[in-house]
């Protein structure tokens, strides 16, 4: 069973008025869902099947958003795979058989693709976190120098001409 809860004393000595119009059923129908803009299907995908650029989600720093990071990921991936491709192929002449070098060959262009993005994220994380932080440092100094700049130029004196109305 539920239990009701008791009303505050105020609200109690006070009868409640009755709305004038009567409330919705609970069971109304919710508004209409709005429609997807123009030239765009459900799932927000152009009707040319080309998918928006990528979103950059909260104030978390992305490889993807960063502009070099991605273009520099992407090279590495190519690179690896053709890398691998062509050793791969290259080792596997001597199989005899050009399936088994081609079979060989694709394999190994996949797992230095893999291997290449993954090492070029993992060297990416870190150069971006290294490029916030002297961002950071840089407007930090900016900062300082702007307020000595203020206090300076304001001869000791505060904001409005009175001793001890600036900042510390």
């Amino acid at each position: 069973m539920a239990t009701v809860p008791e009303p505050d004393a105020a609200l109690a000595e006070a009868p409640a008025p009755e709305p004038a119009v009567a409330e919705a059923p609970p069971t109304a129908k919710a508004p209409a869902a709005p429609k997807a803009p123009k030239g765009k299907d459900k799932k927000g995908k152009d009707k040319k099947g080309k998918d928006k650029a990528p979103e950059v989600l909260g104030d978390a720093p992305s490889i993807a958003a960063h502009p070099r990071a991605a273009r520099s990921v992407a090279q590495a991936k190519a690179w690896g795979a053709l890398i691998g491709f062509t050793l791969g192929g290259y080792l596997s002449l001597p199989t005899h058989t050009l399936a088994d070098a081609g079979l060989r060959a694709l394999a190994a262009g996949a797992v230095l693709y893999v291997a290449a993005w993954a090492g070029a994220v993992f060297a990416w994380r870190r150069l971006v976190m290294i490029e916030i932080k002297a961002r950071e440092a840089q407007v930090l100094a900016a900062v300082q120098t702007a307020r000595e700049r203020q206090s300076a130029g304001a001869g000791g004196q505060g904001a409005r001409g009175r001793p001890g109305a600036g900042m510390p």
